[in-house]
């Protein structure tokens, strides 16, 4: 699966909040300064090309939906950062975390017991 730019995932994440849309719907949910419509449009099309979202045509113009799931790419991304930044080891980035105080202990005692009720349901 192909890596999105910042712009892209913005996109991205707006269509999985929304499940479709149109141009003009994406361009309301920006938060803060709104892109113009040339510039959504045509990240929309590269999101098409990539083949991230697909569409359907309505009336004159085209609503918009994706087709890589959220949870997906959201999947692909962490394994990216683990394997790239942390050799594979969960455990190496969970510590880097740790080391750098952007993990509270009361964090890391919900992940383990986040493991704990997966090792319970496999």
């Amino acid at each position: 699966m192909k890596q999105l730019t910042k712009a892209e995932e913005e996109i991205m994440q707006i269509l999985w909040k929304l499940n479709k849309a149109n141009v003009k719907t994406i361009i309301k949910h920006f938060e803060g300064s709104r892109p113009a419509y040339n510039t959504v449009s045509t990240i929309v099309r590269i999101l098409e090309s990539k083949g991230f979202v697909g569409y359907e045509k309505v009336g004159k113009g085209h609503v918009y939906f994706p087709l890589v799931a959220q949870a997906e790419y959201s999947h692909q991304s962490i394994s990216k950062l683990v394997n790239g930044y942390f050799q594979g080891s969960f455990k190496s980035m969970v510590s880097f975390f740790m080391q750098k105080n952007d993990i509270s202990t009361s964090e890391l005692e919900d992940i383990l017991q986040e493991i704990e009720k997966n090792k319970k349901k496999s």
